[in-house]
Formats: structure tokens, C-alpha cells, sequence
């Protein structure tokens, strides 16, 4: 009897190859090696800015260089020293590479900040070739973009915990007959913006805790996989000079989410800019991003059809007529306003805008048929009253989705995806804190970690393509 063989979708090869990303390196290696060719990956700009650099003869290829950090992101060694070591350790890993002699340390420092303009081109070529095929993968999913603000922790002096330690021991020693003074409080408000060694190292509040970091804001969708990285450096300041104010207040919290906000319009505008043709159903930010201008600057200037954030309760004092309407954005029983009616779906008529369809919160059904079981109706109709909201009259209420429901939820539980994305980034791809204060340096890190992660999705795609693949096949 001849055995069957399960012939793997895109979907399964795609999650198969992600699995030997995070948890099976050598197989990886190997699939890596089979199915990639960089010549066929890198743009014709990169390697004639290469071998214009060092010229023809040059001792270490590009693909060979580029090959190294690939290998270095997929292992997750933190140092390039110890990439030497361990590349000195395996001949195998120097032939993937066709390395006859390793670079020394300096060679390869030199290529990431020489050619960061380059690597983020090639991100960006790499984000054109994949998005078709995320789309095969999953068109719901690959439907969302999903956005958050991060930063990488920078090997700076100011990191040191006794930078902070020595400033807090001074002032309680020169205010210690005063104990009504905020000791701490004080010893925040009077450190440095930004690192003395480098101004885009600024001071932030990043994942629970004060650091001084190179923000960045990140692009993925509904699959986990970046679409765009922007550092929001003095570069990006100097292109939007309008949306950043270096002001400090008593709130780090506050703090973040203001950076977080006024980052949202210029990066989505960039990502849109180097990708005219990219369109997306749905956002989803967290609620740093709350406010009515990007509801409007997402559902009007760039079509989104659903914003997916959910209300920040700082900005929501006023936002909603009090006795009329829930803090989801459902119109409440004129008579008792603890009732929220019940969402109806859309109504769509001829010559009308659509509409939000609500319903009474006291009809009900017996035996198939609608009846109203209010003492005291508001309406002499016998199915109760219907109130329309109109999304386009309040694109924060009603974000193209109406809040509180099922649908809402299941959208936004999508966001964590986004999280895990720069977590992945930071810890098992080892560049969450760089012994280096080189922002060129920390930025091509970034960009070399999202190169890798676009090359899986390519790899599955290679693979679907091969006529002779099955499930043992694949794990074996």
C-alpha cells in the first residue's frame, strides 16, 4: 500500500519555517542555505555602493558580509566577537559565508555604519517581495497594521545604575533637613534629555522602566511581520519639525504616549510613501495613539476602513455626551441610562451615509417573534425604538467598529502580535542592549533583525514552490 503524502500549504509551510526560526537554528541554517540566493535578493544600489567603497578587489564579498549578520540575528550571539570565535570554531558556518579568512572585528563594525543607508534600503525592497506573499498566506491577518513604539537600550554612561544612584545620594544629602522634599521626584526631573555622548540617545520610560534608548516606531501585521521600522532620531525630527516638543512632565507615562501619538501620522505617512500601492483594511494601536486627529487621519487620509484603538481614559472626560451614550459609544435607554441598546449591525439605504443600527434593550423573542417587554416604552412602535449613530459624525465613538463587541475584542487581541515582533527583536535576536553608543550602528542591528525575519517568509514561499514537498519531508 502506498503511503499518502500531505502536500503543505503555504499557511503550514510558513508556520513550520517559523517554528525552525525560533526553536531549531542548524535546520534553519540548512533550509536558509538551499533555497535563498542574496543575488537574487539584494538591489543592483547595494553592491554597486559596495564595490564602489573597497573596490573590485576586495577581500570579503557582500553576500559574504551580509551572510555573517544573517547568521549572527538567526543565533542570536549579542557580539561580534563572539561571532569570530564561533565562526573560528566551525568550518561549516565559514563555507555558507565563503569566507577562506575572517574579517576582524573592525571589518565588520565598518560595514554597519557604513552601509546603514543600505541596509534599510534593502529592508525595504525585502517588504515590497514579501507583502504578496504574506497576502497568500493569510489575507486577514496580513489585512492589519498594527503600530507601537519602542527603544534600544544603549551602552551609554547614563545607563550605568550608578549615574542615577550617585545623583539621588547627592540631593539627600544636601536636602536632608528638608524631608518634605520629593527626593526622587527631584532626581528625574533634573537628568539629562539625551545620552552626553550622543544626542539621539534620549532619556525615556521604556517597558516599566527609565533608561536612555534609540526609540523606534514599528510597523507589523495582524502575522507579526514588520512592515516598516522608523527611528524617531534628530533625522526624523529635522524631516517633521512640527510634531516633536522636548518638553518633560511629572509623568513618564504621559510622557511616552505623547512621543507614541505625535509619531503615528509622519511614520504612517513614510510607510505609505515608499509603498503607494500597500492597502489595509484595519489599524490597531493601543490607546497611547487615542485621539480624534488620528481617527481622522487614518479613516480618511488613508482609508483604513477600522481603527482599532481603544479609548484612553485621560482624554475621555468630555469626549462623550454624558446620559446618552456608554463609554463604548452605544446609545443608552433615554429612561435608564445603565441600559446600553443593542448594536443591529449596519444599515445601508440608498441616498443615506451608513449608519450604526441600535436597538431597544428590552425586545426580546418568543416563539420566533419580536415583542417589547417595557413597562413604560418610549415609543407607541412595536419594536421598541432604533437610534442610528452616524461614524463619520464622531470617527473616535465609532471607528468604522462598534466598541465593546466580540468582533472588537477579537480584533484588538491581534495588537500583542506587534509585542512579541520587538521582544523577538530585542532578546532572542540579541539586540536589546548593544555594547555600542553608534546610533548607525544600533540602527543597521535593527534593520539587519527585520532582514532576517522577511528572509523566513520568503523561505516559505521558495519552498511552496518546489513540486516535491511533504510534511516528513519538511521535519525530517
Amino acid at each position: 500500500m502506498i503511503a499518502k503524502h500531505k502536500q503543505l500549504s503555504l499557511a503550514d509551510l510558513f508556520d513550520n519555517v517559523q517554528d525552525f526560526y525560533q526553536n531549531d537554528k542548524p535546520h534553519f541554517l540548512s533550509l536558509l542555505e538551499q533555497y535563498i540566493d542574496l543575488n537574487q535578493l539584494v538591489p543592483s544600489s547595494f553592491a554597486d555602493s559596495y564595490y564602489s567603497y573597497y573596490g573590485r578587489k576586495r577581500s570579503y564579498s557582500l553576500n559574504s558580509m551580509l551572510a555573517f549578520f544573517i547568521i549572527q540575528k538567526i543565533l542570536g550571539i549579542p557580539h561580534i566577537s563572539m561571532m569570530i570565535n564561533i565562526f573560528k570554531l566551525s568550518s561549516d558556518l565559514r563555507d555558507y559565508c565563503g569566507f577562506e579568512s575572517i574579517p576582524d572585528q573592525a571589518q565588520f563594525t565598518r560595514f554597519k555604519q557604513n552601509f546603514s543607508f543600505e541596509l534599510e534600503h534593502l529592508f525595504y525592497h525585502l517588504v515590497e517581495l514579501t507583502e504578496p506573499i504574506l497576502d497568500k498566506i493569510n489575507h486577514e491577518l496580513a489585512d492589519c497594521l498594527i503600530y507601537d513604539t519602542s527603544g534600544i537600550e544603549a551602552y551609554v554612561t547614563e545607563n550605568n545604575p550608578k549615574f542615577l544612584n550617585y545623583t539621588i545620594k547627592s540631593m539627600k544629602k544636601y536636602y536632608k533637613n528638608k524631608p518634605d522634599i520629593d527626593i526622587y521626584k527631584m532626581a528625574y526631573s533634573t537628568l539629562p534629555d539625551s545620552a552626553n555622548s550622543n544626542n539621539n540617545i534620549k532619556h525615556l520610560y521604556i517597558n516599566g522602566h527609565f533608561c536612555y534608548a534609540y526609540k523606534f516606531g514599528i510597523l507589523t501585521n495582524g502575522l507579526g511581520i514588520v512592515r516598516h521600522l522608523a527611528f524617531l532620531d534628530d533625522n526624523f525630527k529635522n524631516d517633521h519639525t512640527e510634531l516633536y516638543q522636548n518638553n518633560k512632565s511629572d509623568s513618564p507615562e504621559k510622557d511616552k504616549s505623547i512621543g507614541d501619538s505625535t509619531s503615528l501620522k509622519p511614520v504612517i505617512n513614510d510607510f505609505f510613501q515608499l509603498h503607494p500601492d500597500f492597502k489595509y483594511d484595519s489599524f490597531i494601536g493601543d490607546s497611547a495613539f487615542d485621539s480624534y486627529q488620528n481617527y481622522s487621519f487614518l479613516l480618511n487620509n488613508h482609508s483604513f476602513n477600522k481603527a482599532v484603538i481603544p479609548l484612553n481614559t485621560r482624554n475621555s472626560k468630555t469626549s462623550l455626551p454624558k446620559g446618552q451614550y456608554d463609554e463604548n459609544g452605544w446609545p443608552t435607554c433615554p429612561y435608564d441610562t445603565s441600559l446600553s441598546m443593542k448594536p443591529d449591525g449596519w444599515s445601508y439605504e440608498k441616498g443615506r451615509s451608513p449608519r450604526h443600527k441600535f436597538r431597544c434593550p428590552k425586545m426580546q423573542y418568543k416563539k420566533g417573534k419580536e415583542f417589547l417587554a417595557c413597562d413604560n416604552p418610549c415609543t407607541d412602535s412595536k419594536y421598541g425604538r432604533v437610534i442610528y449613530t452616524y461614524p463619520h459624525q464622531n470617527f473616535r465613538t465609532y471607528p468604522g467598529i462598534i466598541r465593546g463587541t466580540k468582533q472588537w475584542d477579537d480584533f484588538y487581541k491581534k495588537r500583542g502580535v506587534v509585542e512579541q515582533t520587538i521582544n523577538y527583536f530585542k532578546q532572542p535576536m540579541a539586540i536589546g542592549q548593544p555594547k555600542t553608543q553608534n546610533d548607525k550602528t544600533i540602527k543597521s542591528d535593527l534593520f539587519l533583525a527585520g532582514i532576517t525575519q522577511l528572509l523566513s517568509v520568503i523561505l516559505a514561499d521558495k519552498m511552496h514552490n518546489n513540486k516535491i514537498l511533504t510534511l516528513k519531508s519538511l521535519i525530517a
